[in-house]
């Protein structure tokens, strides 16, 4: 049988486990670029302070939500387990593939930006990224062929790192007194049509760099205490990366104004540039490796996990439940793995980077709805956790989801499409596994 004792899930993780994977597998190299793009259609500072916190905000609600969810059904694979027991087969089958696919595009491009800003210091590389890129996925597979211990270690040490790394650049930039920072004019046309469509446009942006804040639901099944330590790590995790990302923004407007970061691609290398001269790069392409590191540890653990459980019921092949001494699922970890590597050689993001977004709010919004039907339908149902205000926290989850999904099929009709197509060749197959299981 597949779900024997020996193919269970190691109950080997812990709160500092859960805090550090959910900052490492969400705070990645978007906050150092994101900036400078959201202040070009902005261009207002409390608008932008205002933007984040509001993306904040949503995340936390959505933290509000999951809490009751993982902990009423700590299995592995996340937000697929609570869609599939409200909404049935079809709807788990289809949004487990989505959010597989969402989380598992992130490791073949970790790779690929470590290999890049590796180049950049030490430039004799320069003909070996595809090389560096290769090895680096072959390094962190051996790594977590290990057990789940080493992946854990990992990454509650380089989360570690990441947070002293940005804690410094943020005090850096507020102890800078070199160029008098402008008085922020306030603008009076904030309501016009293009700004609505900049905030938007901001937001989706917003939402992609928060992305990987439910990462901690994925380990639900290996966790020592699930009840108490999933709420506990998703509201401080959440928390402290909203207050990162509002306070890196803020340092950067202090050392630099909005004009000037207007017109920035990488926004905390031009200010690093203004603090430490031109060393300010080496410094700002170090703390990224840092985040890169700890985000693709994180993302080489969470996409088994989904695969894992899709396996267990059936909607992938049964030797996805394997695992191993150490705890890994090994042929979901092989399996996401080769994927990666594929990913790596044909090296085109663009087009599945278009419609991550769109699946991560469709799996988010459904977990939410979830959350309504399962209370009505499942009332008896554990609940170590209960949700705060409910139900008009979820309800505002689900409208600022369906609002987002709207802004986003607006902006971008070509991603909308593929998901469409996606959804329609996805039921005979799951008819056909459902036929052969």
């Amino acid at each position: 049988m597949s779900d024997s004792k020996q193919n269970q899930l190691k109950k080997t993780l812990g709160l500092s486990f859960n805090i550090a994977v959910l900052i490492g597998g969400t705070i990645g190299v978007g906050i150092l670029r994101t900036p400078g793009a959201i202040a070009d259609l902005l261009n207002n500072y409390w608008l932008i302070i205002a933007s984040w916190l509001f993306g904040g905000l949503y995340v936390l609600l959505g933290a509000n939500s999951y809490s009751e969810l993982a902990t009423m059904l700590p299995k592995a694979g996340g937000s697929y387990n609570y869609i599939k027991r409200a909404l049935g087969e079809y709807a788990g089958f289809l949004s487990g593939w989505f959010d597989y696919i969402v989380n598992a595009i992130p490791p073949a491009f970790y790779c690929i930006v470590i290999s890049e800003y590796s180049i950049i210091l030490f430039p004799s590389l320069a003909n070996y990224s595809t090389v560096i890129s290769i090895s680096l996925l072959i390094a962190f597979v051996l790594l977590h062929l290990g057990g789940v211990k080493n992946g854990s270690v990992i990454q509650q040490i380089t989360s570690f790192l990441k947070v002293i790394c940005f804690v410094a650049l943020v005090i850096a930039c507020f102890m800078y007194s070199g160029i008098e920072v402008p008085k922020i004019k306030t603008d009076s046309s904030i309501f016009q049509i293009g700004l609505v469509f900049g905030f938007f446009k901001s937001l989706q942006l917003i939402i992609g760099t928060y992305n990987g804040w439910n990462a901690v639901c994925f380990f639900a099944e290996e966790n020592d205490d699930p009840g108490k330590n999933i709420p506990k790590s998703l509201y401080s995790g959440v928390l402290l990366v909203i207050a990162i990302y509002v306070l890196v923004n803020a340092a950067f407007f202090h050392v630099l104004p909005i004009e000037t970061l207007a017109k920035s691609n990488l926004a905390a290398a031009d200010v690093a540039k203004v603090l430490f001269g031109e060393n300010g790069a080496i410094i700002v392409t170090v703390i990224s490796i840092f985040s890169l590191i700890s985000i693709l540890n994180a993302f080489m653990m969470i996409p088994p996990r989904i695969l894992y459980g899709l396996s267990r019921d059936g909607f992938f092949i049964e030797k996805g439940t394997q695992v191993n001494k150490g705890g890994t699922p090994i042929v979901a970890l092989l399996v996401s793995s080769l994927f990666s590597l594929f990913l790596i050689c044909i090296g085109s993001f663009e087009v599945l980077f278009s419609f991550a977004a769109f699946m991560s709010i469709i799996v988010w919004g459904l977990a939410y709805y979830s959350l309504l039907k399962l209370r009505t339908k499942e009332p008896d149902l554990p609940r170590p956790y209960r949700s705060f205000w409910y139900p008009w926290t979820t309800l505002i989850a689900i409208i600022a989801s369906i609002g987002l999904l709207l802004g986003f099929i607006y902006s971008d009709p070509k991603g909308f499409a593929i998901i469409v197509g996606i959804t329609v060749v996805s039921y005979p197959l799951f008819l056909v596994l459902k036929r052969r299981k």
